[in-house]
């Protein structure tokens, strides 16, 4: 029998991109609850627990909700919200990370997916940390530029408005007073001592995503210069089909953060000299920054190909 589906919460943005993934593949029976009922908890009762996998697309507390309607020891959960990614009962979704993270997802029964922005700190910063390039108590500071599908539908109908405000033709600084939804998750999965010095910057442009950290080298153990850290992380993720390392400095001197658009993998571009270093996590912000890895999730879960219905 082919594992069942159901995604709760498939009319927002996240909810949408997996359906996109998903609706056409054959090795799996995508059930969908009708239009007049999704807010109807019964109904969404029935179809939680005649499902294998369910993949919540929801607020924080209505995916809390979601998980307390499954009555039964087999249906597993992909949270795509915030509300499970610092729990301990739940694994994290970013199966590159280690081959412990990878493991554990597979026979997980309970998944919470990476968060976007946290996505692009955490596949720089984790490795760093477990190699002991960054000390746990660095101080690190991270710039995230993402394009408007992030905010969902409300801000996408926002920026494509012909009348919409005009200062929306350039970027905007937002998350000022430093407290992040994403900096718990940041901090937790990293195991960092303090949370980072974060700010997003949302751009016009509907979908990409460039997280950037900013390293002093002289401040770090052995002081690496910039080429020592590149040649280390590409060595952590030799052989990841959807996380990869650009050649030192990138493919140009300039970095596009929609390059990945449309694309569910990630790659990370080092930068800098002997005295300082970046490092940029270049990716699709609703691929590998949600509904992407969200779906290479289920596959691993599932014992599928891990990329099977994505696109590298």
């Amino acid at each position: 029998m082919k594992p069942v589906v159901y995604i709760d919460g498939k009319e927002g943005t996240t909810g949408l991109q997996i359906f996109e993934r998903l609706g056409s593949r054959d090795d799996i029976e995508l059930i969908l609850i009708d239009e007049d009922k999704r807010k109807d908890t019964e109904e969404r009762k029935k179809f939680i627990n005649a499902a294998d996998i369910v993949f919540l697309c929801l607020p924080d507390a209505a995916a809390r909700e979601a998980v307390a309607l499954c009555d039964n020891d087999s249906t597993r959960f992909i949270d795509a919200s915030t509300a499970h990614r610092t729990n301990p009962a739940w694994d994290y979704g970013f199966p590159e990370l280690s081959e412990a993270h990878r493991e554990a997802i597979q026979v997980s029964k309970r998944v919470a997916n990476p968060g976007c922005h946290a996505s692009g700190f955490i596949s720089s910063v984790y490795p760093l940390v477990k190699l002991g390039i960054v000390p746990a108590d660095y101080p690190l500071t991270c710039s995230s530029l993402t394009g408007y599908s992030g905010g969902g539908k409300k801000l996408i109908a926002e920026y494509e408005d012909p009348n919409r405000d005009p200062r929306h033709d350039s970027h905007r600084i937002y998350g000022t007073t430093l407290k992040h939804k994403h900096l718990p998750e940041m901090t937790h999965v990293c195991g960092l001592k303090a949370a980072p010095v974060f700010v997003p910057i949302l751009g016009d442009f509907y979908k990409g995503m460039a997280s950037t950290i900013m390293l002093h080298n002289k401040l770090l153990p052995g002081q690496p210069t910039a080429q020592d850290i590149h040649a280390r992380l590409a060595e952590y993720y030799a052989g990841q089909q959807l996380v990869r390392v650009a050649p030192f400095g990138g493919e140009e001197p300039v970095i596009y953060a929609n390059t990945l658009a449309g694309h569910d993998s990630l790659e990370l571009i080092v930068c800098g000299h002997e005295e300082q270093t970046i490092v940029t996590a270049l990716f699709d912000n609703l691929g590998k920054g949600a509904s992407g890895a969200a779906v290479q999730n289920m596959n691993l879960m599932l014992g599928f190909e891990e990329t099977t219905g994505l696109t590298k």
